[in-house]
């Protein structure tokens, strides 16, 4: 297990420095990561300054949810790049896992130690700068359990969306190529997230609290932060569930991993 996370810190180490090694264009790339996600939010700020709120939530609101979003899935795309659906079902389709299969290494932490994309620094950075302006915006009455609260959300979203990586990286042993609807959880999941789940149709509401839990992450831990009321009138403790979710759905896509580890055949490339 030791030579195995030795061996992990290595890999991550040689990516680091191969990615530092132009610091120009490396530079560039963070710089154009943020402004991309800058640019959505300012397009965001344009459509408040012109009706005021959305569903009841003020810009500040918004931007607490968005910048807590953008922060934990920045983290969680450089944590868990190597398993990215679209580029892991490549490395599947070309037999590259046969390879990895072969070393008496721990196959887990080599897929994980297979990407770690510094640019996307660039993107928690403007997902923490939104969040500490929209912290200046809004009115919280700060105790010891919603400062203690916070850093337990970033990683419970990080936790979640890493376990839909997990996941869909998972099916392409079957299939050999990514399926868009896990983009849907994932990409998608992360811009539904941004915002006020009061503002969605009944249906897809339900489906994000009953099917896929992705309500108790942000939503409800943001109502308990702002001192917002509950419109769905869930139980006292649903705030709080925002650990179990995502440490759940962690579990839940580490064990199917090993299921399809398992069952895994070669692509015979």
């Amino acid at each position: 297990m030791r030579h195995s996370l030795d061996l992990y810190w290595r890999l991550i180490g040689v990516q680091i420095r191969s990615q530092l090694q132009y610091r120009l264009a490396f530079f560039l790339d963070v710089v154009g990561t943020s402004l991309s996600t800058i640019l959505t939010f300012a397009t965001l700020a344009f459509v408040f300054q012109r009706f005021g709120n959305i569903a009841g939530w003020t810009l500040g609101e918004v931007a607490f949810l968005y910048g807590m979003v953008e922060a934990a899935f920045g983290v969680m795309d450089m944590l868990f790049s190597g398993f990215d659906p679209q580029n892991f079902g490549k490395q599947v389709r070309l037999g590259r896992m046969d390879q990895l299969l072969l070393r008496p290494v721990d196959i887990t932490l080599q897929i994980f130690g297979s990407e770690f994309i510094m640019r996307r620094l660039g993107r928690i950075l403007q997902g923490l700068l939104v969040l500490g302006i929209a912290i200046g915006m809004v009115e919280i009455h700060w105790t010891a359990t919603k400062l203690i609260f916070m850093p337990v959300i970033l990683v419970s979203l990080v936790c979640f969306f890493g376990g839909l990586f997990i996941i869909g990286a998972t099916i392409t042993f079957w299939t050999y190529e990514s399926i868009e609807v896990v983009n849907i959880f994932t990409y998608g999941g992360s811009e539904m997230m941004s915002y006020p789940m009061n503002i969605y149709q009944n249906w897809l509401r339900q489906f994000f609290t009953y099917i896929i839990p992705a309500i108790f992450l942000v939503y409800y831990p943001a109502l308990f932060l702002l001192g917002k009321p509950d419109p769905f009138k869930m139980p006292i403790f649903a705030p709080f569930l925002a650990p179990f979710v995502g440490l759940g759905v962690l579990l839940v896509a580490w064990l199917f991993w090993n299921y399809g580890l398992r069952h895994y055949q070669s692509t015979g490339t």
